[in-house]
């Protein structure tokens, strides 16, 4: 047993350092202000009318937060020590990115000799085939919660996160049972506990189940490793994140209302009744939430703007999911990014349907359809997520805002959800340009360069040639959106992985057209996504 144990202390610190070669590089300050430039600041604060004991909770939690940033840069990039650059803005572009990659631009190297990213980020050996992984006996390699590294011996191990980032897990699980005593709301403490618990042990499901069952909490935390986009080789690695949330009762208590329409919507969707069987959780939940912090994965690039967990396909079908929106994230990307974009690019007569309502009634039926069509295949190969490998992420995007459309117009029809129907369908394609630019590295921007083909070759807009400007065409659009949703769920339910990547390869690209548009945007120096300033100085804490 000794011996055992032995061998595996020593394949940890031999393989689980592995990082990328120590880089001390520079480059022109033109360049590095220029990438700034794709991103505007914004501060991260709320209205902080909180309890005493609420007040004491968030600085605890924000720690915690910090904790997760540290494993992040861990999976994203190795040792953030080896990377040493001394230009101060190129500095905060590395922050921005969590490593040398710009996350914008399809993860290309932006700083001097570093080489590409590799598709598994970190959670894999940079020599290991996807022919050799697969062809390991290796039990629990397609876990959510372990590196592969190689043992003394050459072969593969894995090496679980509890494991890996001991020391974190330790502090972070410590934070959390000191705001879990500090907890007013029953809920919320039991969750901390059961939160703090798996981090040592990397058991996630109790957890999410307590997650589930909050209700009347005002702030809130999603913290641990969650989403799997960073791992672009197999899709099946989650990365270490957090979220800070203060509750807004009043915008929650207008949501409320949509959860229970999932069991009719499931029922009404465009496709063939054997890839909607499913009966999606009737525990579900629509809230939204002022973000105070951001840490990890969530904050790197792109930044989030709702959120639809757990991700757990077994917790789904049993007890649903909660959708939190994050409405002053959300409204400073409107204000600040998507309403320049249609001032450009959408023709003027229809500019009036550009709402934040709109926007917002867009992102949050996006994460209800989560929920919805299928997370199994039909025919026994599993998952849909382990079925479709690296492509699940972008379809399983690609399927929620397509789903999410067609939700808010089975809702309109049914006059739950108030408003002209052409505001939807306008600040969609609004949309369409704004996520596009999130690039090919990400899941959001591959789901929108292939809706974009997608729509184009359907006729569902149209551009006036002389002013570079488009105008959404209703109907085709509608029948647009019930055609790729059909698509999309069958490829799914097949678990048709050599469908989706034609539809990828075919689809998920940039073209001529749509690359000028996108400079247009770039010349017209509106920013791609966001920068928070936090911490408690923005709070006041």
């Amino acid at each position: 047993m000794k011996k055992n144990l032995l061998f595996l202390l020593l394949a940890i610190s031999i393989t689980a350092c592995q990082s990328p070669t120590t880089t001390d590089a520079d480059t022109d300050t033109t360049t590095a202000n220029s990438n700034l430039d794709k991103y505007v600041n914004v501060r991260l604060g709320t209205d902080m009318t909180l309890t005493d004991k609420q007040k004491q909770m968030i600085p605890l939690l924000i720690d915690a937060a910090k904790l997760m940033d540290q494993c992040f840069w861990y999976e994203a990039y190795g040792n953030r020590s080896t990377l040493s650059v001394k230009d101060a803005d190129l500095s905060k572009f590395v922050n921005i990115n969590y490593g040398p990659w710009d996350r914008l631009d399809g993860n290309k190297p932006f700083v001097p000799g570093v080489g590409d990213k590799p598709l598994g980020a970190n959670y894999y050996p940079k020599d290991m085939t996807k022919e050799e992984f697969e062809e390991a006996d290796l039990p629990g390699k397609d876990g959510l919660y372990n590196f592969i590294r190689r043992a003394p011996d050459g072969k593969l191990m894995t090496v679980p996160f509890h494991k890996q980032f001991a020391v974190q897990h330790k502090k972070a699980a410590d934070l959390l049972r000191q705001a879990a005593e500090l907890a007013e709301d029953a809920g919320l403490k039991r969750y901390l506990s059961l939160r703090a618990d798996a981090l040592l042990d990397d058991d996630y499901q109790p957890s999410d189940m307590a997650w589930l069952d909050m209700k009347n909490n005002t702030i809130d935390v999603v913290i641990g490793p969650i989403e799997t986009y960073e791992d672009q080789l197999f899709g099946y690695k989650a990365a270490h994140e957090a979220y800070i949330l203060v509750k807004d009762q009043n915008w929650s208590k207008r949501l409320e209302k949509y959860a229970q329409f999932l069991p009719e919507l499931q029922r009404g969707i465009p496709v063939a009744e054997k890839y909607k069987k499913e009966e999606p959780g009737r525990d579900t939940e629509l809230n939204a939430y002022d973000v105070v912090y951001y840490a990890g994965d969530c904050n790197a690039g792109s930044k989030t703007i709702a959120i639809n967990l757990p991700n757990d396909e077994e917790v789904q079908l049993q007890k649903g999911t909660r959708r939190l929106q994050l409405k002053n994230a959300m409204r400073a990307k409107f204000d600040k990014i998507l309403l320049p974009i249609a001032d450009v690019l959408i023709d003027e007569s229809q500019r009036k349907h550009i709402t934040f309502d709109a926007f917002f009634g867009n992102t949050m039926f996006h994460e209800v359809a989560h929920g919805l069509g299928i997370k199994n295949t039909i025919d026994g190969k599993g998952t849909v997520r382990k079925a479709l490998k690296e492509h699940a992420s972008a379809l399983e995007e690609g399927k929620a805002d397509i789903l999410g459309l067609y939700m808010i117009n089975q809702l309109h029809k049914k006059g739950e959800i108030e408003g002209d129907i052409k505001d939807y369908y306008v600040t969609f394609m609004a949309g369409i340009f704004r996520s596009v630019r999130f690039g090919a590295s990400s899941a959001h921007g591959k789901a929108n360069m292939i809706r974009f083909n997608y729509f184009k070759e359907k006729g569902a807009f149209e551009r006036d040639e002389k002013t570079g400007k488009y105008q959404v065409n209703f109907e085709k659009l509608q029948q647009a959106t019930d055609d790729l949703s059909g698509l999309i769920l069958t490829l799914q339910g097949d678990g048709d992985y050599e469908g989706v990547a034609k539809l990828v390869a075919e689809k998920g690209v940039i073209g001529t057209q749509l690359q000028s548009e996108l400079d247009r945007l770039s010349d017209e120096g509106i920013p791609v996504d966001v920068v928070f300033e936090q911490g408690l100085s923005v709070l006041n804490l």
